[in-house]
């Protein structure tokens, strides 16, 4: 099968290419999905799991991507719960190789069925950005209705999921950013927008949940921000500086078919808008990491037509 398969970890993506690779084997509790199209995260270059798997042992070649939607072609012993040609869409392991590549074998409990009616470039955006955002807001935040939530990059891939997730369950929603976010960030549903540039963060005021997608100097001046009780989280780093009378979280997103499915049902009543941006194919995948690449909304590879 063709796949993009990284080698040598100080190359970055100059160290990408398009090659063959073996096809996967399907271990017991795993499905083979061939995937129609593929989500990445430009900073898993850097991530351990990239380059070792669990035991620390060298697994290069390995595959990255780990955000795929596509079809089920082959049951591991003793899955169940999806079938042979069934549509998912879901999150691979990070310790194992990903979705840029044709066929992948991923554990049947990271995915969810995925309805007709749902494209998969729109599906392979959702699952880190969409169980990112819930469980930073929800299961790590207990965000709760009437409370203020503080949301930083609200017009980017995962603040834009959390500020309609959190207007939804019925918060106040403040969001950070670039001016240029500003319009869809209010768009989405913010009260309140602060430009991280020109205006002052303290201006945001007291808080009871801060959900922060920047990590650095703002990670460290938005613990002030959180009121008795409150919490602030992040997914960039342990927060350095914890809340006077409040929790500090950090964590890493975790596979949940229940969750994925609910996101897949929000995604299809309208009650939730997901941001694409460019859609490219398998061969020009290693030229989406290039370091400092912006680009309007999430890029998203395909690598098989519907």
């Amino acid at each position: 099968m063709q796949a993009i398969a990284v080698r040598d970890r100080d190359a970055g993506p100059a160290g990408m290419s398009l090659t063959d690779m073996p096809y996967p084997h399907a271990a017991e509790n795993d499905v083979i999905v061939r995937v129609h199209a593929a989500g990445f995260t430009p900073g898993e270059l850097d991530w351990p799991a990239t380059w070792t798997d669990r035991a620390g042992r060298d697994r290069t070649p390995s595959v990255p991507g780990h955000e795929l939607s596509g079809v089920v072609v082959e049951l591991g012993y003793g899955t169940t719960g999806l079938s042979v040609g069934q549509r998912v869409f879901g999150l691979a392991d990070w310790a194992r190789n990903g979705t840029l590549a044709e066929y992948t074998a991923v554990e049947a409990r990271n995915l969810a069925p995925l309805p007709a009616d749902i494209d998969h470039t729109v599906a392979a955006a959702l699952p880190i950005s969409g169980l990112t955002a819930w469980q930073g807001l929800f299961d790590h935040g207990r965000l709760t209705a009437g409370q203020t939530v503080l949301v930083h990059g609200a017009a980017g891939g995962v603040g834009s999921i959390a500020v309609q997730l959190a207007r939804e369950a019925g918060a106040r929603v403040i969001g950070t950013g670039r001016a240029s976010g500003r319009d869809r960030a209010r768009a989405l549903g913010v009260d309140t927008f602060i430009d991280l540039r020109t205006d002052k963060l303290q201006d945001a005021g007291e808080v009871d949940v801060v959900f922060d997608v920047i990590g650095g100097d703002i990670l460290d001046r938005s613990a002030a921000l959180v009121r008795a009780g409150g919490t602030l989280v992040s997914i960039v780093t342990p927060p350095r500086v914890r809340p006077k009378d409040g929790r500090a979280v950090f964590f890493v997103v975790e596979p949940d078919r229940a969750r994925l499915a609910d996101l897949a049902t929000r995604l299809r009543d309208g009650r939730l808008k997901q941001d694409v941006g460019a859609v490219r194919p398998l061969a020009e995948a290693p030229t989406a990491f290039t370091p400092g690449r912006r680009t309007p909304g999430k890029t998203i590879i395909r690598v098989t037509e519907d």
